[in-house]
């Protein structure tokens, strides 16, 4: 019903920078909120940021000051990773939560996720 599908990871140097995509795609009525949350190797997955449809924002505040996360109007979402530190590895995982047609009902809805490794 919902397919996430996420870009951008690799290898970067520790201060380096990364952009992430996600695109969206499906039978989506509306999107309440989107999201990017990663998990490092033996680490339960931990929220880095999301975006609600009115623009507000909320991180953790390990990246607070480092990562901005946006939307554009069609069913995309981005992360920018600036500053990036080797404690940055994980595998970043793209989130939406909205409603769906043609029922309207709601969506949790999660992608596979694209890998950020930071080299010290």
């Amino acid at each position: 019903q919902v397919q996430l599908v996420e870009s951008g990871g690799g290898l970067v140097q520790a201060g380096g920078s990364l952009r992430l995509s996600c695109a969206a795609s499906g039978n989506i009525f509306s999107i309440n909120a989107m999201g990017w949350y990663r998990q490092a190797p033996g680490k339960q997955r931990e929220l880095v940021a999301t975006i609600t449809s009115g623009g507000t924002t909320n991180y953790a505040d390990s990246v607070k000051g480092r990562f901005t996360i946006s939307r554009d109007n069609a069913k995309n979402a981005y992360l920018q990773m600036n500053s990036l530190k080797p404690e940055d590895t994980a595998v970043y995982h793209c989130n939406l939560k909205g409603l769906l047609t043609p029922r309207y009902s709601s969506v949790d809805a999660w992608g596979k996720g694209t890998l950020v490794t930071v080299s010290s």
